[in-house]
């Protein structure tokens, strides 16, 4: 019984007991698999701002617009020239705008991963039923998946386009599934070494910096090289300089495999015997990418 405002007591009457403890939770019990497909949804839609400020949609669109503008014009083109055939493969057109993708995935992996590290947030998804194992996956799919989205997108363009020009349905439907296989390959290679570089420091600022030298100063210091040793007679290894970068490796992989023209000097991109271990070494790096990520969440989450 409680004392009134004048020291006495109240009536047994007008006694309370109030039970203010915790209830059991009586819901469903989702689990480890639908935390991970949330983090994906969660991470894909972040990479193109969707379920963020209207400020962080601006770029990404831009640049999907970017990637899709050209495949526009070409298909216009075609249609209104009616073209036998596009000026444009569907392997080349992603490295024709490699500069676009690059700076779409030096923007978007620090804004998945930077701020997890920045504001101390890991350790709270892994207070839930998710290990390191799922957070790895999650990101790195997403990561992909935002890549092929923006990649495949102009392929599509081009291939519709194709079909109403009354292009050969046959021809375009091959050189369509080619790009693809290309892309995918790509997305996963450039997505595995962006989210890497920037789980490494909590500074966007020096997560962008650090992708756009992966991805664009590499490619740049590499084709400039390769450019000497093609003009220097030293023929046999312009293919094997292409092993140091991640562009390069996607032209020599597709050149080998899949039938593309090669952007290398002279045109003429590795055989299939070095497009072997070009296919090697993209596997090992996607699968490094895995590995090196895993142990720094394993690190971080503690």
């Amino acid at each position: 019984m409680s004392a009134d405002t004048r020291g006495g007591q109240q009536p047994a009457s007008q006694t309370r007991i109030h039970n203010i403890g915790y209830r059991n939770y009586a819901g469903a019990r989702l689990g480890r698999s639908y935390a991970r497909r949330s983090l994906y949804a969660q991470s894909l839609r972040g990479a193109y701002g969707l379920g963020r400020s209207a400020k962080s949609k601006v770029l990404p669109m831009i640049l999907f617009g970017i990637m899709c503008v050209p495949a526009l014009i070409i298909v216009a083109v075609a249609v209104t020239t009616k073209m036998k055939d596009l000026p444009v493969e569907y392997t080349e057109y992603a490295l024709i705008m490699q500069l676009v993708i690059a700076l779409f995935v030096a923007a978007q992996a620090p804004q998945s991963v930077s701020r997890d590290l920045r504001f101390r947030t890991v350790p709270l998804y892994f207070s839930r039923p998710i290990e390191h194992t799922d957070y790895v996956v999650a990101k790195l799919g997403a990561m992909a998946s935002a890549l092929l989205l923006l990649t495949a997108a102009p392929l599509l363009v081009l291939y519709i386009g194709a079909l109403l020009a009354k292009m050969d349905f046959a021809e375009q439907t091959g050189g369509f599934a080619q790009g693809m296989a290309s892309v995918a390959l790509l997305s996963l290679l450039f997505g595995g070494l962006s989210l890497v570089v920037a789980a490494l420091t909590p500074r966007r600022g020096f997560g962008v910096a650090a992708i756009i030298a992966v991805l664009v100063i590499s490619y740049g210091a590499v084709t400039t090289v390769q450019a000497i040793a093609w003009s220097t007679d030293h023929l046999d290894a312009v293919a094997w300089l292409g092993l140091l970068s991640p562009v390069t490796l996607i032209d020599g992989v597709q050149t080998a495999f899949l039938g593309a023209a090669s952007a290398f000097p002279g045109g003429e991109g590795p055989g299939t015997g070095v497009g072997a271990v070009y296919l090697l070494v993209v596997l090992a790096l996607i699968a490094a990418s895995y590995g090196i990520l895993l142990r720094r969440y394993r690190k971080v989450g503690l």
